[in-house]
């Protein structure tokens, strides 16, 4: 894996990175189901679902807002030379748009707004976070991402 130093990463504003397809399946969806205690049938019951306008289970909306880290490290994307270690901040105009159903594949798009050095070391990194299904026009979710990057 290539590095680049902070303020190359700095200089990539507007760039955007998409990560390689990441199955979701049902036993993902009910792992989820039983972290989040969230068993809502159309979830974890494919017969029941199969009745819904969904016509199967469908993932969490915030298991698919889970899967950001997972995605960010499927880009190819360069590491940062020197960090120590980086945290979540937030999100902005979080958006799910269309459901995610088991058996899909998903891959996210990563698009750099804004890295901003806070404070010596430590810098607020803002991505435009969208989630493309396969084979489907409309975004699973499009969501601001905010990290703190400490170097």
């Amino acid at each position: 894996m290539t590095t680049i130093s902070i303020e190359e990463r700095a200089r990539q504003i507007g760039d955007t990175h998409v990560s390689d397809w990441v199955d979701v399946t049902q036993a993902m969806i009910d792992k989820f189901a039983d972290a989040t205690g969230d068993h809502q049938f159309i979830h974890t019951d494919p017969d029941r679902a199969a009745q819904t306008p969904f016509k199967g289970t469908i993932a969490h909306g915030f298991l698919t807002l889970s899967l950001m880290p997972l995605l960010a490290t499927k880009t190819g994307e360069p590491e940062i030379a020197g960090v120590r270690m980086g945290v979540n901040y937030g999100c902005n105009k979080l958006r799910f748009l269309t459901p995610v159903r088991s058996g899909t594949r998903v891959r996210g798009h990563f698009k750099l707004l804004e890295l901003v050095e806070k404070r010596p070391g430590q810098w607020q990194q803002t991505s435009e976070f969208t989630v493309e299904i396969e084979g489907q026009d409309k975004p699973a979710l499009i969501a601001e991402w905010i990290s703190q990057i400490f170097v």
